[in-house]
């Protein structure tokens, strides 16, 4: 199985318990959220926190698109409740559209043994 793997930046408001509140969330995602996360075509999916600045490495199967995944979360109800719930402990980086919070960045160099 083919495979794609990309890399999200994002960042949280710069206040010690809305960086807190965003971890205590991720301990427990609902199964819907979870579900939506597999119907979109993502095999694994890991956020890293450093101070404030949130990386994700997403990793897709061969029909991943962001564009599908759009469409679906924006049909989901849950996916949308959760995706507002969590906007409260967001801020967009520098240079994004309001309605954006995870910025896809470009893979500049790539090593493999």
């Amino acid at each position: 199985m083919n495979t794609q793997t990309f890399l999200l930046i994002c960042d949280l408001k710069d206040d010690e318990e809305a960086i807190l509140a965003y971890e205590e969330c991720h301990k427990t995602v609902a199964p819907e959220i979870l579900e939506s996360i597999r119907t979109a075509g993502i095999l694994q999916m890991s956020i890293f926190r450093w101070r404030n600045r949130l990386s994700m490495i997403l990793v897709g199967d061969e029909k991943f698109s962001f564009k599908r995944k759009t469409r679906l979360d924006s049909a989901n109800k849950k996916v949308q409740e959760w995706e507002s719930f969590l906007g409260q402990y967001q801020t967009n980086l520098p240079g994004t559209p309001d309605s954006w919070r995870w910025q896809l960045t470009d893979k500049i160099f790539d090593f493999k043994a």
